[in-house]
């Protein structure tokens, strides 16, 4: 399948915004203790550093169904690609409880596994595998179904019972199950993220059209989500579980405005992001220039840089935490814990974005290479995996 410029643009520049995040939650003097986007708390740029990589589990999401989509079109043998997408889900929902609850938590004794991105997009291949079947309106039915009205399942109440609770989070919400030898946090939920792949995998018709053509609608489609977005927010009519509301100062105000519920993604978060995601996508079409060219290497290999960003970054946590003059005795593993000591840790938020970019620039050579031996060496069937 030839790989589509445009969205490996997009993918490799929410992939760069990503590591922004991971880097403060791993380094930051206040990530233990405070949540970026606590409004009786946080800053403006420390809400600001959080708010701008909700981008990119959408994208991910939404841009892994529009893969699919096209996966399964380029290929002569429909039930092959439906084989491939089962298997590569499979695999994803293994490597996200070995090599990524690991590079998360570096506890030996996997304490503390989570249900997260990864594993969700897994989930959604495994669904695909048997929706692709389906008409593209019939899949884009459910779509439009899962992305509007999973909301309505917050009015449901979970049952009380151990295993029907766990399955029915596992599908719907957020939630945790503590246990004696290890907790188990399922923090992306299938169902509501499905709905976005769906949505990715419907959008993929739209690239067999020419190229400015498909900006336009990205545009008008983007402008869409955000008009209906602030329609419903202003109003504060439907969409998200927590209304905003006036706050200290004006631009606390709109802070709260621009506060959505990711765990799950709420209406009204998926809008604004996808929105937003659109736009950047109609203006990524036919684009060639250096910037493009940067973030090109980054998008066109996801897991391998997923992967690795993690372990780098928690790696450089260790080696903070021990030149400020901790020891291994005060390293702290298990449930929600990833090593940093109790006491006092970490870097200012001006540190956390030096290292960010510092991690990126590092980055770009080594997903250049793999990038490359990808490309060189398609006879080698696991490295679709990876």
């Amino acid at each position: 399948m030839k790989r589509i410029s445009s969205i490996d643009v997009v993918r490799g520049l929410v992939m760069v915004i990503m590591v922004l995040d991971h880097t403060r939650d791993l380094l930051h003097t206040d990530s233990l203790t405070q949540s970026p986007t606590n409004l009786a708390t946080t800053t403006p740029i420390l809400f600001f550093t959080r708010w701008i990589t909700h981008l990119c589990a959408p994208a991910f999401v939404f841009l892994a169904g529009t893969s699919a989509w096209l996966s399964l079109q380029a290929g002569p043998d429909k039930s092959a690609g439906r084989r491939f997408l089962l298997t590569r889900g499979l695999a994803l929902i293994a490597i996200e409880f070995t090599l990524v609850n690991f590079g998360m938590n570096f506890d030996i004794r996997f304490r503390y596994l989570i249900f997260e991105v990864i594993a969700t997009i897994g989930a959604g291949f495994i669904f695909l595998s048997f929706l692709s079947r389906l008409s593209w309106g019939v899949v884009a039915g459910i779509a439009a179904l899962l992305f509007f009205g999973h909301d309505l399942l917050g009015l449901i109440p979970l049952p009380t019972t151990p295993v029907p609770r766990f399955i029915s989070t596992l599908f719907f919400t957020l939630g945790i199950f503590p246990g004696d030898r290890f907790t188990f946090l399922i923090a992306y939920p299938i169902l509501p993220w499905l709905g976005i792949m769906l949505a990715g995998f419907s959008a993929g018709r739209l690239f067999t059209l020419a190229p400015e053509r498909r900006s336009r609608i990205f545009l008008r489609l983007g402008l869409g989500a955000l008009g209906l977005f602030a329609v419903l927010r202003f109003f504060n009519l439907y969409g998200d579980p927590v209304a905003w509301t006036s706050q200290k100062t004006p631009l606390f105000t709109v802070l709260s405005f621009f506060n959505l519920n990711k765990y799950p993604p709420s209406l009204l978060f998926s809008l604004l992001m996808l929105g937003i995601i659109l736009i950047v996508l109609s203006a990524a079409e036919g684009k060639d220039n250096p910037l493009t060219r940067f973030l090109l290497v980054y998008g066109r290999v996801p897991l391998f840089y997923f992967l690795v960003h993690f372990y780098l970054a928690h790696l450089l946590m260790l080696v903070m935490v021990f030149l400020q003059g901790y020891h291994v005795a005060d390293l702290r593993f298990g449930p929600f814990l990833n090593g940093r000591p109790d006491k006092a840790s970490g870097i200012p938020l001006w540190g956390v974005y030096l290292v960010w970019i510092s991690l990126v620039l590092l980055l770009y050579p080594v997903c250049r290479w793999y990038g490359r031996y990808k490309a060189e060496h398609r006879e080698k069937k696991w490295l679709r995996y990876l």
